[in-house]
């Protein structure tokens, strides 16, 4: 009595032809791809050359693809930090910007840092969109080339705030 597994027993029965071996490689092969395409999406939806196929692609299927990240394309077109004269201790920061990508993307995180006359900081914060926005943040990304104004209050950190910076993330 012969106990091996059929396949090792030589039965023809047994054997697998070429035509679908290669045939179950090739979907095997395109279902790892599109596992790998799914998991690293934000970095494929990163780079210039493969967006504009992949939000074809998306389109099609009808997946979400992550929005355009470019923080260096956004231009900053004015700035100001005052301090207005009848809140002490508050100061009023106003920026416009806009976004020169080439594809729309989220509102920035602002980074505004303060310093003092001798160069010294005084303070650094992150404004995410709803800190800058409010209320009244905007669901929609920032379309290639279009320009937006912000104004929001901060308290005054020190004394003396005599410098700042702004800083796209």
């Amino acid at each position: 009595m012969n106990h091996a597994p059929q396949f090792l027993s030589g039965n023809p029965r047994a054997v697998i032809h070429p035509r679908g071996e290669r045939w179950a490689v090739a979907v095997l092969a395109l279902a790892l791809l599109a596992q790998l395409g799914w998991l690293q999406r934000a970095p494929l939806a990163a780079n210039p050359h493969l967006r504009p196929a992949l939000e074809t692609a998306c389109g099609m299927l009808h997946c979400p693809l992550p929005a355009w990240h470019e923080p260096a394309a956004f231009t900053l077109l004015s700035r100001d930090v005052i301090a207005p004269p009848n809140r002490p201790r508050v100061l009023r920061v106003q920026a416009s910007f806009r976004n020169d990508a080439r594809w729309a993307q989220a509102w920035p995180v602002l980074v505004l840092t303060l310093a003092d006359v001798n160069g010294r900081t005084l303070g650094s914060r992150r404004f995410l969109p709803a800190d800058y926005l409010g209320k009244t943040a905007p669901a929609t990304p920032l379309a290639p080339g279009q320009a937006s104004q912000i104004a929001f209050d901060i308290l005054e950190p020190a004394p003396g705030t005599v410098a700042f910076d702004f800083r796209f993330e």
